[in-house]
C-alpha cells in the first residue's frame, strides 16, 4: 500500500464532494497521507456551528438555485463557484500537521508564480498594490487518531456573487453560534489570467509528491467512478439532508411584524435544531382565533416555507371565510423565512 494517495473529483456537487471527503476520512489508513482536490458549483458552505439564516442571503440563494452545504469543520461561511478550487489534506496522528499541508500549498502557488504568506490563524494572503488580499481560507477537523485540513483557493470566482450571497437579508434574528469574519479578497486571475484549476491541481500534486518523496497515480472520482468507500450512501444522505444543512443551526429567535388592512401581526419564533420550539402571536385582528391556531400548530415543525404553506392550508379548511387574509399571511411569512 502506497503511503500517499491523491484523489481528484470531477463532480461539482458540494454534497457529493463533502460526502467523499467524509467517507475517505473515516476509512483511510492512519498510516496514509491523502490529498483530495475538488470544486463546487454555486454553493454557500457554512461551518459546523453556524446559522445559515444569519450568515447567508437564503432568499437570494433560493431564487438563484444556490445550494447550502454544512461542513464538518468549524470556521465561517464561504461562496463556491467553479472559479474556486478546494483542497483537503488528511493524515493519521501523530503525523497530521497543518504546517506541512500549508507548506505544500505555498510551494504549489510559488510554482505558479504566486508568492503567498500565512496570515492570522487560517488564511493565505498576497501583497498587492492595494495592500494585503486574502486568496485562501482554511478550516480543520480532528479525531483522536486523525485530522484533516481543508480550504479554498480563489482563482476566478465571481466576487460580486460572493458578496451577494454572504450578506444576509436584514432579518430580526437573535442568534448564537459562530459568525463569519469578512476579509478583503482577490482572485489569482488578477495576478495571472492563465492560472486555472487544472494548473493548480498539477502544482499541488507535484509538491505533494515532492514533500513525501513518492509519486502515485491520481484517482479520479465522480458519481459514476467511485472508489470503495464503505458507508458512502449514508454519508451522502446526511450531507444532502435539510436536517444537517439547516437543522444543525444553533438555537435562535426570529421576530416578525407587519400590518395588513385587517390588522397588525407580531410573531415570535424560537428555533432549536431547525424546528420551531416556541411560537407566540399578537394581533389586533377582529378574529384572532385562526392566527392563534396557526401559532399553536407551528410548534415542533421545521422552520421552512413548506411548514407555513401546510399549516395555512389546514386552517383555510376550518376558516373558509378568512381565505384571503390567510393567503396574505402565508405570502408574507414565506417571504420572511425563506
Amino acid at each position: 500500500m502506497a503511503s500517499i494517495r491523491l484523489l481528484i473529483s470531477e463532480s461539482f456537487d458540494p454534497w457529493f464532494n463533502l460526502a467523499v471527503e467524509e467517507a475517505i476520512f473515516r476509512q483511510m489508513s492512519v498510516k496514509q497521507r491523502v490529498m483530495f482536490l475538488w470544486r463546487n458549483n454555486d454553493t454557500v458552505v457554512i461551518g459546523r456551528a453556524q446559522n445559515p439564516w444569519k450568515e447567508c442571503n437564503t432568499r437570494k440563494m433560493v431564487q438563484d438555485g444556490v445550494k447550502l452545504a454544512r461542513r464538518r469543520s468549524g470556521g465561517g461561511a464561504v461562496f463556491h463557484d467553479l472559479g474556486n478550487s478546494c483542497f483537503t489534506f488528511m493524515a493519521g496522528k501523530p503525523a497530521y500537521n497543518k504546517t506541512v499541508s500549508t507548506q505544500i500549498i505555498i510551494a504549489g502557488l510559488a510554482e505558479l508564480g504566486v508568492i503567498a504568506q500565512v496570515a492570522g490563524r487560517n488564511d493565505l494572503v498576497i501583497r498587492s498594490a492595494h495592500g494585503e488580499r486574502k486568496i485562501s481560507g482554511s478550516a480543520y477537523f480532528e479525531t483522536h487518531d486523525r485530522g484533516f485540513h481543508h480550504g479554498t483557493l480563489l482563482i476566478n470566482t465571481d466576487l460580486n456573487r460572493l458578496a451577494s450571497y454572504l450578506n444576509p437579508d436584514p432579518k430580526k434574528l437573535i442568534s448564537k453560534g459562530i459568525t463569519s469574519v469578512r476579509s478583503r479578497v482577490m482572485n489569482l486571475a488578477e495576478i495571472d489570467a492563465g492560472i486555472t484549476h487544472q494548473k493548480v491541481c498539477n502544482a499541488f500534486a507535484n509538491n505533494f509528491f515532492n514533500y513525501y518523496g513518492e509519486v502515485v497515480k491520481a484517482e479520479i472520482i465522480s458519481p459514476t467512478n467511485m472508489p470503495d468507500l464503505p458507508g458512502f450512501i449514508d454519508v451522502y444522505a446526511k450531507q444532502s439532508s435539510w436536517e444537517w444543512n439547516f437543522g444543525q443551526a444553533p438555537t435562535f429567535s426570529h421576530i416578525l411584524d407587519t400590518r395588513f388592512v385587517w390588522g397588525g401581526v407580531e410573531l415570535y419564533f424560537d428555533i432549536d435544531k431547525g424546528k420551531i420550539s416556541a411560537s407566540k402571536i399578537y394581533t389586533d385582528s377582529l378574529d384572532p382565533s385562526p392566527l392563534e391556531l396557526f401559532s399553536q400548530k407551528l410548534i415542533g415543525k421545521k422552520y421552512q416555507p413548506a411548514t407555513i404553506k401546510e399549516i395555512i392550508a389546514e386552517i383555510q379548511v376550518q376558516y373558509p371565510d378568512l381565505n384571503q387574509q390567510l393567503i396574505q399571511l402565508e405570502n408574507w411569512l414565506v417571504n420572511e423565512i425563506t
